[in-house]
């Protein structure tokens, strides 16, 4: 998963999903998954990384590439992807507004959903809660 905008053009946006084809010292070779340019093959630099802080009197640099490995995603990254398959696990019940839609919203068909949801006592259970803070409707009255 790409974690900078570097080119939003060409599809290489923060979250945007990858297959490495080729990995080089200083140059990956990638097809796009993800996006309106899937399919699509794209390279990679590293860039140059840095760290600055009041606190400290230096900064730190460093160049690496701006990706990292995909296992599993948050429910923000996956905002506005379209999902086969979706695995939610919810140890605890989703902490803001609208995140359990976005969550079930990414999946293209309901047998692609799997959801594990458990209590505090660490028993399996059907229901969570979905955070709605009804003050935000209330303007729109």
């Amino acid at each position: 998963m790409l974690l900078r905008n570097l080119n939003p053009s060409e599809g290489l946006c923060n979250g945007t999903r990858m297959l490495i084809t080729d990995l080089g010292d200083r140059l990956i070779e990638a097809r796009i998954l993800t996006g309106s340019n899937v399919g699509e093959t794209v390279y990679i630099p590293k860039i140059m990384l840095c760290t600055k802080s009041k606190k400290w009197t230096f900064s730190l640099e460093r160049r690496q590439f701006p990706i990292r490995v995909c296992y599993a995603m948050t429910i923000n990254k996956s905002q506005g992807q379209s999902l086969n398959a979706v695995g939610l696990y919810l140890r605890n019940t989703v902490f803001s507004h609208g995140q359990l839609y976005v969550a079930l919203s990414c999946v293209t068909s309901r047998a692609g959903l799997k959801i594990v949801i458990e209590d505090d006592e660490q028993n399996y259970t059907r229901w969570t809660k979905n955070i709605v803070y009804r003050e935000i409707f209330g303007s729109l009255q």
